[in-house]
């Protein structure tokens, strides 16, 4: 997928399409930019709107935001924490199994700014995580279940916690890593049993259930939980 590297946006994401009349740019939900273009747009075009549009950008960036509330000894993922410092210049970074945030008086960690250096971090954490944890536990419930897959790939910017392609690639949100374990293998073996029902048939809950017993009440507590990190 193609993106274009704004200075004071950062990375956005970029998809064309045949109905497309006009560049639109929307917030995606891990609060980064994504613009929508006709086949036949070109980049200029749209480095364009965005240099006459910086302003409604930034308040669109705002209001849209994902919303989470961060303080000093956040638990993220399953082995991660924030530690705050105030004082000093912002700069967030990555110390072992500490996410360290040194604060400057002016700001707190719900300016946008913050926001968004704490968001990176925590998405490098949670992707060292799901690597480490996610395809070990995946082989270890396809092998119980009898099912076949080709490969594993991660991702954040999605409202999905996993998906599985009829090519038999597995998707894997590193948002699992911020859930309960029981959950995290619900997803799982909702993928796997993917690969052998691609719909969500009688048959294919009843191949859930053969591996996951309570998948129902998991289903229902994984609504309560959101995927944007």
């Amino acid at each position: 997928m193609a993106s274009l590297i704004d200075e004071e946006f950062g990375e956005i994401t970029i998809r064309t399409s045949h109905r497309s009349r006009h560049i639109r740019l929307s917030v995606a939900p891990d609060g980064s930019l994504r613009a929508s273009m006709p086949v036949f747009a070109t980049s200029r075009s749209l480095k364009k709107l965005i240099n006459t549009s910086r302003e409604d950008i930034r308040g669109m960036l705002h209001t849209q935001a994902p919303k989470v509330h961060y303080e000093d000894g956040m638990r993220i993922g399953k082995s991660h924490s924030l530690i705050v410092t105030p004082g000093g210049k912002l700069q967030v970074k990555r110390q072992d199994l500490k996410i360290m945030l040194s604060l400057p008086n002016e700001l707190t960690v719900n300016d946008m700014a913050v926001q968004t250096e704490i968001r990176s971090a925590m998405q490098a954490a949670l992707r060292v995580e799901a690597k480490h944890y996610l395809p070990r536990r995946l082989a270890t419930l396809a092998r119980s279940a009898d099912c076949h897959y080709e490969k594993v790939r991660f991702s954040h910017a999605s409202t999905r916690w996993g998906s599985c392609s009829s090519n038999g690639t597995i998707s894997l949100n590193i948002a699992l890593m911020q859930l309960p374990f029981q959950l995290i293998d619900y997803v799982l073996v909702h993928e796997l049993c993917h690969t052998k029902q691609m719909n969500h048939s009688q048959d294919f809950w009843h191949l859930v259930e053969a591996e996951d017993p309570d998948y129902k009440a998991h289903r229902r507590t994984l609504k309560q939980y959101n995927p944007t990190i």
